[in-house]
């Protein structure tokens, strides 16, 4: 028999997910961090990525976008706190690819009056955004 745990992705507008999961990964700040059933309590944040989810009896993993947030583990339940969060086959690459365009250009143009540290955030989520759409690509064919 395989060991689960519980998990929730909390976004600020829904439940994105609430399952049982054999191994769950996050884009923690030092890097990706697996989390396994009976895991040490931790609590930490997370930079915007993609959250990997190994769901009993589904060769694939299910994709979820986060824009960061917070992880919190407990032995028998996993909870992800974010403020954006998004199913992987949900997201939007056009808009995506717009938006890591625009703040590309703000971070370009050094004369504009501007937030360089909401413009790198916008980039580092746009970035993610396109990373996740890839991996699901990568997972679909």
């Amino acid at each position: 028999m395989v060991m689960t745990v519980h998990c929730d992705v909390v976004s600020a507008e829904e439940s994105i997910f609430s399952g049982l999961v054999e191994i769950a990964v996050f884009p923690g700040e030092a890097g990706e961090l697996g989390i396994l059933p009976k895991h040490t309590p931790l609590l930490t944040r997370i930079k915007p990525g993609t959250i990997r989810l190994k769901v009993p009896d589904n060769s694939e993993f299910e994709l979820v976008y986060v824009s960061g947030g917070m992880l919190e583990v407990q032995p028998d339940m996993i909870t992800v706190l974010a403020d954006t969060a998004i199913r992987a086959h949900d997201l939007d690459e056009a808009k995506a690819l717009e938006a890591k365009k625009h703040a590309e250009e703000a971070l370009a143009n050094r004369q504009a009056e501007m937030d360089y540290a909401a413009a790198e955030a916008e980039l580092a989520e746009a970035i993610a955004q396109l990373q996740t759409i890839q991996r699901l690509r990568k997972h679909t064919h």
